[in-house]
């Protein structure tokens, strides 16, 4: 991570379109200069990159209703918001600053959104993906939760530089499936993060040196699941323009049966600030040091509703609880002695009684005379 030598410009354009299967959009993005304060760049162009940065952003929400509408929407206002308010408190903000601010604003606005899904129960749960692109000077960074993506194509090569915050990813790392394997599986669209569901997140921060003509794609799971990446570099060389890039994107992934939302933002980078084209350099997911705890294993799996077919399998039926012992018994207690009873009527031990007395006197009476 160096500091420019020059002046760097971009130019950008993002399209984001509903898809052929949902009724409406759930994904949102952003383009925002920070020291013009200003998101309106995806017209015209190129465009100096100033001292505050420059930042992009695809949301993609879920919730369904109108919650992942929300979700991806808040969270675009929330992250541009509060990095304008952090390089107003910076103004001569370092590459180091700028990530952490990065960083920073992808987590407020977690803590934002879980807190407004808590108080309104109509959207409950709803949550969003973020992938959060910022440049500051010749470097780029990415804040990155749940499974939108980025890539960065040079030489003609389209490299991801995101890693998703999913199953599947978590699957392939472990080296239990192998990338095309994962791609192909129904459990793809499980991720392990996303902003609202719960209260704390880890953000996967990562960075990349930028050069001359060097393009970067970030989209939606409703693109990345339809074109692959060296699709997306076949269609850079041979389409340069970035505005019908974008039209022919999105027509491909509706082509191929538009079964979500499709998003794309395209950011050409040039100026002398940059190195050339022909110097090489490393391209890839390049992580920077974190220490906060990886926080991946306190969440519980979200999954993101998938149209028909089904994109994700049902999460299998928890198996039921053992029957619990039952308690132990005391021991039984012998019975009390029976009380014993008496025999015959009332009358009847009154007649003998009187049979005995009579008997007795007249034993009396013979013995006197």
């Amino acid at each position: 991570m160096t500091s420019a030598r020059g002046p760097v410009f971009l130019t950008v354009r993002a399209r984001t379109d509903l898809g052929r299967t949902r009724d409406h959009n759930e994904d949102a993005f952003l383009v925002a200069d920070l020291s013009a304060r200003t998101t309106d760049l995806t017209n015209g162009g190129p465009h100096r990159v100033g001292e505050r940065g420059t930042v992009f952003l695809v949301a993609d929400g879920m919730g369904g209703a109108a919650a992942g509408e929300l979700a991806s929407s808040m969270a675009a206002d929330l992250i541009f918001r509060h990095l304008i308010q952090s390089s107003s408190l910076e103004p001569n903000t370092t590459q180091e600053q700028f990530a952490q601010q990065l960083r920073s604003a992808v987590v407020q606005a977690n803590e934002r959104i879980h807190r407004y899904s808590k108080e309104h129960p109509d959207v409950r749960g709803m949550g969003t993906t973020a992938t959060v692109a910022g440049v500051l000077g010749d470097t780029l960074y990415l804040a990155q939760v749940g499974d939108s993506r980025g890539y960065l194509v040079r030489g003609g090569v389209a490299t991801q530089i995101t890693k998703d915050q999913s199953l599947m990813q978590r699957l392939v790392d472990a080296g239990e499936l192998t990338e095309e394997e994962a791609e192909q599986s129904e459990r793809r669209n499980i991720i392990l993060q996303a902003l609202g569901p719960d209260a704390k997140i880890r953000v996967d921060l990562t960075w990349q040196e930028l050069h001359r003509g060097d393009v970067l794609v970030i989209c939606s799971d409703g693109l990345s699941g339809q074109i692959k990446r060296e699709e997306i570099a076949a269609l850079l060389q041979q389409e340069s323009d970035l505005d019908a890039l974008c039209d022919q994107l999105i027509a491909i992934a509706n082509e191929r049966g538009g079964p979500d939302n499709i998003t794309v933002v395209l950011v050409r980078f040039d100026g002398e600030g940059l190195r050339p084209a022909s110097d090489s350099g490393e391209v890839g997911y390049q992580n920077l040091p974190n220490d906060e705890p990886d926080s991946d294993e306190m969440l519980s799996v979200k999954a993101r509703p998938a149209p028909p077919p089904p994109e994700a399998a049902a999460p299998e039926p928890a198996p039921p609880p053992e029957p619990p012992e039952p308690p132990e018994l005391p021991a039984p207690q012998p019975s009390p002695p029976t009380p014993p009873t008496r025999t015959g009527s009332p009358a009847a031990m009154a007649a003998i009684t009187g049979g005995l007395l009579l008997l007795l006197v007249l034993l009396y009476l013979l013995l006197r005379r």
